[in-house]
């Protein structure tokens, strides 16, 4: 039998979300639950701590506004001094919260004393950033042990104005 899969949906709400799960159905009707369990059921507090040493997200008032197990949404405020010279907020500040977005989306299904590294990243720029904020939210598409997939949505207040696709790498701590 030849199924083709398709997304059914990300069971994933804009605002607000506790825990994760996507729902996936085939071409004959039945559904499949993907699950995001993390490795550290201390996650949370781990990233928010871990965002919390970003000098680059302080210095563009970027904020965590939601966590969840492969899921991360951070927000910043439209200021002047992040805008180009037509007055759109630039697209390396988008790409930077997209970026960081997948980063501490998987970093929350990593082991309690690993880091995260963005190895790859592709951004597509779908809109001007005009808006009062500018939200990054991004999910694990598929978690490895040492690379994870994610991709990220950023919205200028209610429209959609950039997507990513990234590569996370998992840094396990050296042994001595």
């Amino acid at each position: 039998m030849n199924y083709s899969w398709r997304w059914f949906g990300t069971g994933f709400n804009f605002r607000r979300f506790i825990g994760f799960s996507r729902m996936i159905r085939c071409s004959k009707g039945s559904k499949m639950v993907i699950k995001m369990t993390p490795h550290d059921p201390n996650f949370e507090t781990r990233v928010r701590e871990n965002f919390a040493l970003q000098q680059v997200m302080s210095l563009i008032g970027a904020r965590m506004v939601n966590v969840g197990p492969g899921l991360c949404e951070i927000e910043i405020s439209a200021r002047q001094d992040l805008t180009q010279q037509d007055g759109f907020i630039h697209a390396g500040i988008v790409t930077t919260i997209l970026d960081s977005s997948c980063g501490y989306a998987a970093y929350t299904l990593m082991p309690a004393d690993s880091r995260v590294l963005s190895v790859e990243f592709k951004v597509n720029l779908l809109a001007p950033a005009k808006g009062e904020i500018i939200r990054a939210i991004a999910e694990v598409k598929r978690a490895g042990r040492t690379l994870t997939v994610c991709s990220a949505d950023a919205f200028a207040d209610e429209t959609l104005c950039a997507t990513m696709l990234a590569t996370m790498m998992c840094l396990e701590p050296t042994k001595k």
